[in-house]
């Protein structure tokens, strides 16, 4: 598997349910130092994700990108929409590799007016 295909797979588990109710796999996945802006306008930091949990909804992702930054650290985009709460976002993430796993560094999600198709047109 490629690294882009890896990192989407990544970014693809931590939308799903049974991970983002898993304190154990969100500790695998977030870095000891990650830290959110979400589409909320607030901030967290990984013990506030793992402590108070996060938003379980029915997501899906599209038009994911990946961006090289350095090396062991890529710049993800991609659009979500969430069928629970009829929203969707653009979505950005940085990983870097860390004691020879990628994880997640920082994470941002910015709450779109767009629906799938209007932002599949501008991609």
């Amino acid at each position: 598997m490629n690294l882009k295909q890896h990192i989407k797979t990544l970014e693809e588990s931590h939308i799903k349910p049974d991970v983002r109710e898993s304190v154990e796999k969100l500790d695998e996945v977030l870095a000891d130092a990650f830290f959110e802006i979400g589409s909320s306008g607030f901030m967290y930091d990984k013990k506030e994700c793992l402590e108070s949990g996060v938003v379980l909804s029915e997501m899906s992702l599209h038009n994911f990108e990946m961006y090289p930054l350095a090396d062991g650290v890529v710049l993800t985009t991609y659009f979500i929409v969430d069928k629970t709460r009829n929203r969707n976002s653009y979505r950005s993430s940085i990983w870097k590799l860390i004691d020879g796993r990628w994880q997640m560094y920082f994470h941002q999600g910015t709450i779109s007016p767009l629906s799938l198709e209007e932002a599949l047109k501008k991609a």
